[in-house]
This record gives structure tokens, C-alpha cells and sequence, in this order.
């Protein structure tokens, strides 16, 4: 009987959702397990195909994040769109792009054109997804639908990573293998965003303007452009290079960040909602500084073993870390002058941060060759102390701050 009225419960529930939501979180959550299965194994599949280099591997970054720069002019070219179609026509692209990855790259030069075509699909939609998801939020509660936006994520996270640990360890399964199911769900979810109700198209000219009253949300993105390249690119790479871990490793990494994101995401919202995102972006500029410092010299100080779990406690925390772009989203919806804005200065956030994630790359790997990797972490440390006096200036207008915690 508890079982037949918990199943009753949760079909009321899931009936009671909205269904421009309901696809929403369909689609949500196909991309998270499409993505999921390409990062478990791309850093593997760069070291067993191509045997890179540090500054091999650093300068990779640069067709997979230039699609980042390139973001802004992608959405003035299909102003037409609204934000579903335009998110349509960014899954398409990462169909085609994951697809010639695992099978037609021949050649390290060919494979960065693949991956080119992948990162452009994937730089149109990130944010998208989260000016959709702000859309289908209750007024004043963007942090809280986000979260559990995040939280859906991090469930399909898992999904995904685990389907590479059980695949590779068990299953003998290949790199080829893992991308194809990737573009599979990529497939999946631009049917279900095309299902979706059109939004109303912003105008081309809203999308390459630049307003004196963001700046500072200009320079957030600049600092977590600089800051977000060297978890993306560096910090696995660690694992991979210096502590020499296989597949499993990462996809096992992805899979404990994701069960932890599952709570910790709405829990995340709501803090936005209530305290406010100044608070929330300092918090985690400190948080990270640590991060940093646990990355780059824990190895030095620390024997092997006790290091490794260093790292992968540093890996975790900052997977959760990266949530933060919430708060950078609702703190821009809420200073924004006219809606329109909103979207439009989402995706030059994403331009900005990319050329400066793009330069974080180049220098990162020379410094690597040169000196060794702890100083790509201690260069972290430097930026995140900067970003944490930039958050002391988000300041929303009066009638946007949170409401004063209650007991």
C-alpha cells in the first residue's frame, strides 16, 4: 500500500508540472548525460590517441573555446530564433561534432575541427539554458528554479559517468562507442526543445552592446573566464599526468561531484535567493584560493597517496564551485535595465570569459613547460583574490535584494 501511494504521489507530482517545464527538464536531462559521457573520456581519449603534451594539451583549449568568443556572433546571426530553436540548433551541432570526433579524426589536426564544431554547439547553449530556465521560474525564485535545474543535471551527471565506469571496466567498451551515445542524447534533446512553446526573438541589436551599468558583471566573467580554464583544462590533467589515473578515475570523480550536486545545488538556489549574490560569489572566491594551493602544491608537501585525495577533494569542490554561475545569472537578471538584456548579456558574459579563458590557456601551458604546474594553480589563487573584491561590488538595485533571513 506505501508503495502504490508513493508511486500515486510522485505521478501527481510529475502530472502537476507544466508542460513547457516538463520538456524542459527532459531535454535538461539528456544533455547532462550527453555530456557527461564526452568529458569522462576526452581527456583519456586525447592521451591514448595522440599522446599530448602539456602545451599540446593547453593549447587544445584554443579551437574548443574560441566557439566561446564566437557565441555572441552566433546569436546575432540567428536573432530570428527564439532561445528553444536557437538550443535545437545548438544540440544539432553537437550531434555532428561528437560523432566526427570519435569517428573521423584521423589526425590531431582533424580532430580539433570536430571538436570546433562540438564546442560551438555547446558555447551557443550555455546561456541559454540558463535564460530558459529563468524564464520558467516563479518571480523571485530564479536561484531556486536554477538549483534544481543544476540538481536534475547532476542526477544525469551521474547517469552518464557511471554508464563509462560500468562500460570501460566491465563492458569493454570504446572511445568510439562513448561518443556515439553521447550525440544519441544530444539528438534526443533537440527534438524535446523543438516540442517547446516559441519564446519571442530579441532583436539583433540588444546582442553587441556593452553597458556601463553591467561592468561589473563584464568583469565577473572575465575572472571566471581566467578562473574556469584552469579547473577545465589543468586540473584533470593532473590526474591524468601526474598521478596517472585511468578513465575510471574521472568518470568516478564526475560521479561523487554529481550524487554531492544533487543536494547541494537547490541548497546552493536557495542561498541565492536569501542571501544574496555578492555573498555567494565572495564565498566562493575564498573557497577556491584554497582550491588552488590543494591542486598545485599538496604533492610537495604530502606523501602520494594522501596527495591524490587531495586533489581529488580539490576536483570535487571545485565541480561544486562552478554552480556559482548561477548567482552571476540571477545578479545580471536583476540589475538588467529591459529584459532583453538579459539574454543578450548572458551570451556576451560567455564571449568575454572565452577570450580570456582562451589566453589562461595558452599562458597556463607555457607556464607548465617552464616551471612546473603548481604555478598554473598559485596564477588561480592570484585571480580568485581578485574576483573575491570584484564580488564586493555586486550590488543589486534596492527592490532586487533578498529578503532578510528569518528563524
Amino acid at each position: 500500500m506505501r508503495t502504490q501511494s508513493f508511486i500515486v504521489a510522485i505521478r501527481a507530482r510529475v502530472a502537476a508540472i507544466p508542460e513547457q517545464l516538463r520538456l524542459f527538464i527532459l531535454a535538461s536531462f539528456a544533455i547532462g548525460i550527453s555530456l557527461s559521457l564526452f568529458d569522462s573520456v576526452f581527456n583519456n581519449f586525447l592521451d591514448a590517441r595522440f599522446s599530448l603534451s602539456g602545451f599540446q594539451r593547453s593549447f587544445l583549449e584554443f579551437p574548443r573555446e574560441l566557439p566561446g568568443v564566437l557565441a555572441i556572433f552566433i546569436s546575432t546571426a540567428l536573432w530570428m530564433l527564439c532561445s528553444r530553436r536557437l538550443s535545437a540548433v545548438a544540440m544539432l551541432m553537437m550531434v555532428a561534432g561528437s560523432l566526427l570526433v570519435g569517428y573521423a579524426s584521423s589526425s590531431y589536426g582533424v580532430m580539433l575541427i570536430w571538436l570546433f564544431i562540438y564546442s560551438l554547439g555547446n558555447h551557443t547553449y550555455l546561456p541559454l539554458t540558463t535564460t530558459i530556465g529563468m524564464e520558467l521560474a516563479h518571480s523571485g525564485q530564479d536561484g531556486r528554479r536554477l538549483g534544481q535545474l543544476n540538481a536534475l543535471r547532476n542526477v544525469a551527471t551521474i547517469v552518464g559517468s557511471g554508464i563509462v565506469y560500468l562500460g570501460f571496466k566491465f563492458l569493454g567498451m570504446s572511445f568510439r562507442q562513448t561518443f556515439a551515445l553521447a550525440a544519441v542524447g544530444f539528438l534526443i534533446s533537440a527534438v524535446l526543445l523543438m516540442r517547446m512553446q516559441r519564446g519571442r526573438p530579441r532583436p539583433t541589436g540588444v546582442y553587441l552592446k556593452l553597458h556601463r551599468e553591467y561592468s561589473t558583471y563584464y568583469w565577473l566573467s572575465i575572472l571566471f573566464g581566467a578562473r574556469k580554464q584552469i579547473f577545465i583544462t589543468f586540473a584533470p590533467w593532473v590526474l591524468v599526468t601526474v598521478f596517472n589515473q585511468p578513465t575510471q578515475t574521472i568518470a568516478t570523480l564526475i560521479a561523487i561531484g554529481g550524487v554531492i550536486g544533487i543536494l547541494f545545488q537547490p541548497f546552493l538556489g536557495r542561498a541565492i535567493d536569501r542571501l544574496g549574490e555578492r555573498a555567494i560569489l565572495a564565498g566562493e572566491a575564498v573557497v577556491l584560493i584554497f582550491v588552488c594551493f590543494g591542486y598545485g602544491f599538496s604533492r610537495h608537501f604530502l606523501p602520494q597517496q594522501a596527495a591524490f585525495l587531495v586533489a581529488c577533494a580539490c576536483y570535487l569542490l571545485d565541480q561544486m564551485l562552478f554552480s556559482v554561475g548561477m548567482a552571476r545569472a540571477t545578479y545580471m537578471k536583476k540589475i538588467a535595465r529591459n529584459p532583453e538584456d538579459i539574454q543578450a548579456s548572458l551570451t556576451l558574459g560567455v564571449t568575454i570569459d572565452h577570450v580570456f579563458s582562451i589566453a589562461i590557456a595558452l599562458v597556463g601551458g607555457v607556464i607548465w613547460n617552464s616551471f612546473g604546474y603548481p604555478y598554473v594553480f598559485l596564477m588561480g589563487a592570484v585571480i580568485a583574490a581578485v574576483n573575491f573584491f570584484v564580488a564586493l561590488r555586486a550590488r543589486v538595485p534596492q527592490g532586487g535584494e533578498p529578503a532578510p533571513a528569518t528563524s
